[in-house]
């Protein structure tokens, strides 16, 4: 197929090559700081137009490349270690096949009314990566959706785009994600999970496009058959089978467990302070408690929490490779530069255009960095700073970040969730991208929209 064309090298090496892009440009740019002053809230912030070359400049020794990977895992030590209880948490819950049966469940009953299966199949793929960041755990229903939209008469691009518009969405407003909006709530300085109404009503906005967008497409398919992207493709008579995933009591209680997390979570974050470490608690709390209740007993729970932290290493390790480029930027006090250069033509622009600005730019960031997390850590430093001087809060800032990254996740060939997605369902990426394409366009014209509307009522 022609994903399998393209050769796009690993995101881990794209990273470090960005370390070393970093560690040049200490030596390239000139050194420099702006003046900041700590707000009421306590958060430092810059003063616009006090940018001043520094009178010294100090030059990092080449070792530093190496150095500053152990520095930079250490300085994001709480998410890597969050990470890896998260993953252990869910780990031990698909175990228990309680998210395999609610889902399976949902779809069957969904199965019979071709528009609920569509609007159905997108809120539940948007509501968990909004808020728990699900994605790859997504990939063993493929052949459900694909089984089911066959049987319907439409196609494997209206299942996948289900799933997939349905996740986009999801992260690109995402509520409480802690692996997107909180990582970059932290390091922007504001309230972890504040601004949530907004994000709330759009993304009752994107969800109204995903559907337009998805169900148009299917009828289409539906009445015309020929009309299918892919209709020269052979669909296997395989897909569609699933291993038995009834909903037992215990799974619901195990599904009930979780949903009383979730909202746990949320009272923790809004009224009690929490952030990574009480989290991280509550999600190891929880895996034990599933365990038990899901009938895995203590061996077993032990065994299925290591290898759901272990499914998520690589994401831990880009993340500490990611929190190491600012490092090296940080060492050579060139991040301020960096800041003033991309502020000044963004301030030409105005805060409105200036908000939009930020949305392309971390879109183009997504394409080199698919990971979350890691883009958080390596353009938030920059863009937190940046809104100060273009006139846009910190939230703003925020928020561009968030429909930059989760939205064009649906169409970057470094994501191998995407890529893996593509080859389960058998779809060419030529042909997704074709039908992926105008869904973004008309979702990236909403999220413009949106950005300049935080900007004029004072989103923070």
């Amino acid at each position: 197929m022609a994903a399998s064309r393209i050769r796009i090298p690993h995101t881990l090496v794209l990273l470090f090559a960005m370390i070393i892009v970093a560690f040049v440009a200490t030596y390239v740019l000139p050194q420099g700081s702006f003046e900041r002053v700590e707000t009421e809230s306590g958060r430092q912030q810059v003063v616009p137009g006090s940018y001043t070359a520094a009178e010294e400049t100090t030059r990092l020794p080449v070792q530093t490349i190496f150095t500053a990977v152990p520095r930079g895992f250490a300085a994001a030590e709480e998410i890597i270690f969050f990470v890896f209880i998260v993953g252990g948490a869910f780990g031990v819950f698909r175990a228990t096949g309680a998210a395999d049966a609610l889902i399976k469940f949902l779809l069957d009953e969904m199965g019979n009314v071709p528009w609920l299966l569509i609007a159905g199949g997108l809120l539940m793929f948007c509501l968990g990566s909004s808020t728990i960041g699900m994605a790859e755990e997504y990939m063993p229903f493929v052949p459900v959706l694909v089984g089911l939209c066959i049987g319907l008469r439409y196609d494997t691009v209206t299942a996948v785009g289900i799933l997939c518009c349905g996740y986009s969405i999801g992260y690109g407003a995402a509520l409480i994600n802690p692996f997107t909006v909180f990582i970059a709530q932290d390091i922007a300085g504001i309230e972890q999970g504040s601004g949530m109404a907004y994000r709330a009503l759009l993304t009752v906005v994107f969800f109204a496009i995903a559907f337009q967008h998805v169900y148009s497409y299917a009828r289409k398919v539906r009445a015309d058959p020929s009309k299918s992207l892919v209709a020269d493709q052979t669909v296997s008579s395989e897909q569609g089978e699933t291993k038995d995933v009834a909903l037992t009591a215990h799974r619901v209680a195990c599904i009930a467990l979780v949903v009383g997390s979730l909202g746990l979570l949320t009272y923790g974050l809004k009224f009690r302070g929490w952030y990574l470490i009480e989290m991280g608690a509550m999600f190891l709390g929880l895996s034990i408690v599933i365990g038990l209740v899901g009938k895995l007993g203590i061996d077993r729970t032990a065994r299925e929490f290591c290898t759901g932290a272990a499914e998520l290493t690589t994401t831990a390790l880009l993340i500490g490779f990611a929190r190491t480029i600012q490092i090296v930027l940080d060492d050579g006090h060139v991040v301020d530069t960096i800041v003033n250069g991309v502020a000044l033509p963004l301030q030409a622009l105005g805060s409105h255009g200036a908000a939009v600005g930020m949305l392309f730019v971390q879109t183009l960031c997504n394409l080199f960095i698919p990971s979350g997390s890691g883009q958080a850590y390596v353009t938030m430093p920059i863009m937190a700073p940046l809104g100060d001087l273009v006139g846009v809060s910190r939230q703003v800032a925020v928020l561009a970040y968030q429909f930059g990254d989760g939205f064009s996740n649906i169409i970057v060939p470094t994501s191998p969730v995407l890529m893996g997605i593509l080859a389960m369902a058998r779809i060419p990426y030529d042909r997704w991208l074709r039908f992926v394409v105008p869904f973004l366009l008309k979702v990236w014209l909403a999220a413009a929209i949106a950005l300049v509307a935080a900007v004029a009522f004072g989103y923070s």
